[in-house]
């Protein structure tokens, strides 16, 4: 349906508008209320993005952030947090701790995280939440596995039982790169705090950063559209299941994990050293030191290659699920 839309919308030769067609925008709205239970307010507002790390690489520079601000980021962490922080002049500050928080202006937190397919309960969301505004912080959320937790449920940083019913200084990012497996596509879409949005919405309009119109029109399609994200979860479970197995059998454990397209697998040696021993038997891995220094004894391990793929990392490390 997406590839149909995205066709029948091909005659677009007008630019853009930078908020995004309403169409796009409602469907983000109602995927939210249906998929994590938030309901947007009229104090909230949608935009949509260029795939969700335009925004997480540009966030920084859109708020106006620069060399006086701090920004905190997760001590294992995408890299693009520290690469836009650093592209607008900030501090970076790597913690999880709460307690630094304390004269931040962004505080980033990504559950479920990649790398480790951990996620943060509620509470923890409270307590993070709580710290960045008695710091007067911007929190951002990203969120783009949200509909891939495998053990326990993913709480958005927008559901009332973070938040309550107040979402000043909250902004929650999502793609269609993972829950529709579009990344080509390059569609996100930016949630939360109306004045928030509404600011990052004007500095977008002169950068020219404009989501094309089939694009939308796709994501229109795939929003709408359930069915096809629990079939990706089937096809990602049942992957997860044979190389978890494998790994375990190999002398590996597995960390967290309970959610995302990754596990974060360690037998307690250097990460490099782990990843060069799998390399010999055809298997990449990424190093886990790549998200930050406290990942150097793990690696993450994709889900995301082709089921005979899968099948035959899991026959060279000893075994199937």
């Amino acid at each position: 349906m997406a590839q149909h839309d995205l066709c029948q919308a091909a005659d677009a030769p007008g630019y853009p508008t930078t908020v995004g067609s309403d169409a796009v925008r409602a469907a983000a709205a109602d995927w939210l209320a249906r998929s994590l239970d938030v309901v947007l307010t009229d104090a909230d507002r949608i935009i949509p993005s260029i795939g969700s790390k335009e925004m997480v690489a540009l966030l920084p520079t859109l708020l106006g952030l620069g060399p006086d601000d701090r920004v905190v980021i997760p001590t294992l962490a995408y890299p693009t947090y520290d690469v836009g922080a650093r592209l607008a002049g900030c501090q970076v500050v790597v913690s999880d701790d709460v307690d630094d928080i304390a004269g931040a202006s962004l505080v980033w937190i990504n559950s479920p995280s990649n790398p480790t397919g951990g996620m943060h309960t509620a509470a923890e969301q409270r307590a993070l939440l709580t710290a960045a505004r008695e710091a007067g912080a911007v929190v951002a959320s990203d969120e783009c596995y949200a509909e891939f937790a495998w053990e326990g449920e993913h709480v958005s940083m927008l559901h009332p039982k973070v938040c309550g019913t107040d979402r000043q200084g909250v902004i929650s990012l999502h793609s269609l790169s993972k829950r529709s497996n579009m990344a080509g596509y390059r569609f996100g879409f930016l949630a939360g705090d109306q004045a928030l949005v509404t600011q990052i919405l004007q500095v977008r309009k002169h950068l020219g950063l404009l989501v094309p119109s089939p694009i939308q029109a796709a994501a229109v399609a795939a929003l709408n559209d359930d069915e096809h994200v629990q079939r990706q979860r089937e096809v990602y479970l049942h992957r997860r299941a044979i190389l978890r197995t494998a790994l375990q059998g190999n002398g590996f454990r597995i960390d967290h994990s309970q959610a995302g397209l990754y596990l974060w697998a360690t037998r307690g040696e250097n990460c490099w050293q782990t990843a060069a021993a799998l390399a010999a038997e055809g298997i990449l891995v990424t190093p886990g030191d790549f998200y930050g220094s406290v990942g150097a004894e793990h690696v993450r391990v994709c889900l995301t290659a082709p089921d005979v793929v899968i099948d035959r990392a899991a026959e060279r490390l000893g075994g199937r699920g």
